[in-house]
């Protein structure tokens, strides 16, 4: 039985790998410029570390409680583990041939990345100058032949093994260095005429080794690139008297002590250092030891600096203004006549800045509520509701220590907001505040009238730049009232309230997504147009995924555009011979959700957080938010069709997760990205 379920779908972290696989396509697809090719290969290394240290290091976990825990749908989680393995090894070997071929073409451009044996004399005396004055004062090298305890290697760095000789009969002795955080992993060194150069820190270190060793009288020095990558999740104590804050801040330190999951190393290093430090950190064969390249770190490639012109790099595409939002005037009347969508990064996320900081500062306004998942370094989110809160509104904002990787961020921030007075939350334990919502109470005719936000992404400015989000302002009394009654559950009103409007999750979101999958089937069964439009980043719960293939062999017409896992397998036999999946990459990272569904011919339509995931439906608070306006249905039709005709960066999901780039049999292309940013300029 287990085997039928696990071929049925596509295991999650597989799927995951042929997502991070689409990433690899977009850095060897010659149709991007070189420099975002490079960035590319940073995506994709980023992306893999995060999957190291969440996805593998949960596989491990279960490996422990394999006979406890077993997983009909994950399946054998050893088995499981060997085939990310061998997937990892393939796909690095086919990353190093694409960086390769990517240096080679750079120097067509005249632009070199140089390492330490390719210098000339004056780049030999620019690079050792560098290094005396910026480098060498921040390095710390540790002699680990001379220690008993083995130091913590930070999972964020890469380090060298240094293996060092004082005549050939030596064994030599061992050391480790790591690379510098605080100065730039990549230095501009002097132009000559049309070439430019750049070198990495590593190969500067690598040239003045004998600067940093010889002192100890050792002829020969060599260094290796080690990196070690630790399991990320974060054990609460269950100490019940310690506050959530307290347990996470814990939590966030003892992190960085985390079980090794991947040791990746430097293909050429000598065997006898590779088995002392296999040793010393106590890695066993499971712990994914890796061969790689002489560089780690490669997502440091996605800042990778342009030093050959604009070519190189894809064509600046600045945000356009939305065509009812005027500079200068008030988006809360705006609002007040119409419902507005913002669609990023095409349009401008100063928008919604806007929309607070009027908020902060308009006499009528009363109160400001706002969750906040992840917010930019240098936040103006932030510095609108403190200017709120000065200028006497009562600020309640939920900030969820529990997003992963951002929780020393979120933790400085509920800090910050607190001691401004702000009405700081921090959600429960478990139970994770993933919803993009915020509630803004306004005096309008002597009565308290709500202004409403929920969006698709984060409230994030940096990443509205890159990221496909959505953003619904309305004052329709319909959604505000809910969102509200959400506010107050989040404070810790638990009186039984029934949302009719908005699909709130873990309440009422699954009941109503298998309600409305249901109606489509018995529609399509009594002969009626019947279909399910989807655009998520993930697809991965059981339970929705055979509603779907129920539909399908009921005949609705399913179409998912998905960005990242899809546990589906679409154009299966008598399974799902109706579902269609496509999965678009490209310059920006498709990261709306938009729920179509046919509905007899009066399509319903949705926007929200939540993706159609367990943890998203089950152990999140998650929004997702009835369109009613029919000019942004109209809108939101169009952006899903759009997409649908893509036939340059979508890629067909099939059954084997073979990730072709689609073919739709059209001659003229169709590249939905740049469409879209020609039709809201062309509108703005």
């Amino acid at each position: 039985m287990a085997k039928q379920v696990v071929e049925r779908f596509i295991n999650r972290e597989l799927s995951w790998l042929s997502f991070n696989e689409r990433v690899l396509q977009e850095a060897a697809d010659s149709r991007n410029p070189l420099i975002e090719r490079l960035r590319f290969l940073g995506i994709y290394s980023n992306n893999r570390d995060e999957f190291f240290r969440v996805r593998v290091a949960t596989v491990k976990r279960r490996i422990q409680l394999e006979k406890k825990n077993f997983d009909p749908i994950e399946g054998n989680p050893r088995q499981l583990l060997d085939k990310i393995q061998s997937t990892i090894i393939k796909q690095q070997k086919r990353f190093y041939r694409i960086y390769n071929e990517i240096i080679k073409s750079l120097r067509n451009q005249h632009v070199y990345l140089l390492n330490e044996t390719q210098m000339n004399d004056g780049q030999k005396l620019f690079v050792e100058d560098y290094f005396t004055k910026n480098v060498y004062p921040e390095l710390v090298p540790i002699m680990i032949s001379n220690t008993r305890k083995f130091p913590t290697m930070n999972d964020k760095s890469v380090y060298f093994a240094i293996h060092m000789i004082r005549k050939e009969t030596d064994k030599g002795k061992y050391a480790i260095v790591e690379l510098p955080t605080s100065l730039p992993r990549f230095v501009e060194l002097p132009t000559e005429g049309r070439n430019r150069f750049v070198m990495m820190i590593d190969d500067v270190i690598r040239h003045n080794l004998n600067y940093l060793f010889g002192m100890y009288g050792y002829h020969k020095v060599e260094a290796y690139a080690i990196k070690l990558t630790r399991d990320a999740e974060i054990d609460l104590d269950a100490d019940v008297s310690k506050s959530f804050l307290e347990a996470m801040q814990e939590g966030v330190s003892d992190r960085k002590k985390g079980q090794p999951v991947r040791f990746v190393y430097d293909e050429k290093i000598s065997p006898s250092l590779l088995e002392y430090l296999r040793k010393r950190l106590k890695l066993g064969t499971s712990d994914n030891m890796i061969a790689g390249g002489r560089y780690h770190n490669f997502k440091d490639f996605m800042n990778f600096p342009n030093i050959g012109g604009r070519l190189l790099e894809f064509k600046k595409s600045p945000p356009v203004r939305h065509k009812d939002l005027a500079p200068f005037s008030s988006v809360i009347n705006a609002v007040k006549k119409k419902d507005i969508l913002l669609h990023y990064p095409y349009q401008t996320f100063d928008h919604l800045i806007d929309f607070l900081r009027e908020a902060a500062i308009d006499p009528k306004v009363r109160s400001i509520k706002m969750t906040l998942y992840r917010v930019a370094k240098n936040s103006r989110i932030i510095n609108a509701l403190i200017n709120a809160a000065q200028n006497g509104k009562d600020v309640t904002v939920l900030v969820e220590l529990q997003a992963r990787f951002d929780e020393e961020n979120n933790i400085k921030f509920a800090n910050l907001l607190s001691d401004e007075g702000i009405k700081v939350l921090f959600g429960y334990r478990g139970l994770k505040v993933h919803s993009k919502v915020c509630y803004i109470s306004r005096r309008e005719e002597n009565k308290l009238v709500g202004y409403v936000h929920v969006g698709t992404g984060n409230f994030h400015e940096s990443t509205a730049k890159i990221y496909g989000d959505l953003s619904l302002l309305t004052r329709n009394s319909d959604i505000t009232d809910e969102v509200r009654r959400m506010f107050e559950l989040l404070e810790g009103n638990f009186t039984p309230y029934y949302y009719k409007h908005l699909l709130v999750s873990p309440l009422n979101m699954r009941p109503r997504l298998v309600r409305m999958i249901n109606q489509e089937i018995r529609n399509a069964q009594a002969g009626k147009n019947a279909y399910i439009h989807l655009k998520l980043n993930n697809i991965i719960d059981p339970d929705l995924m055979e509603k779907l293939y129920q539909a399908s062999k009921a005949g609705v017409e399913v179409k998912i555009n998905i960005r990242g896992i899809c546990g589906i397998r679409p154009g299966m036999k008598n399974l799902s011979e109706n579902i269609e999946a496509i999965s678009i990459l490209g310059k920006y990272l498709e990261h709306a959700r938009i729920m179509i569904f046919c509905n007899n011919d009066d399509p319903k339509y949705f926007i929200g957080s939540a993706d159609w995931m367990e943890r998203n439906l089950d152990r999140r608070i998650e929004v997702t938010c009835p369109i009613y306006d029919k000019n942004i249905q109209d809108e939101l039709r169009f952006i899903f069709d759009l997409q649908w005709k893509d036939n340059v960066k979508a890629r067909q999901i099939d059954a084997n997760s073979k990730n072709e780039y689609r073919k739709t049999g059209k001659k003229a292309n169709t590249r939905a990205q740049m469409e879209f940013y020609k039709y809201y300029s062309e509108n703005q």
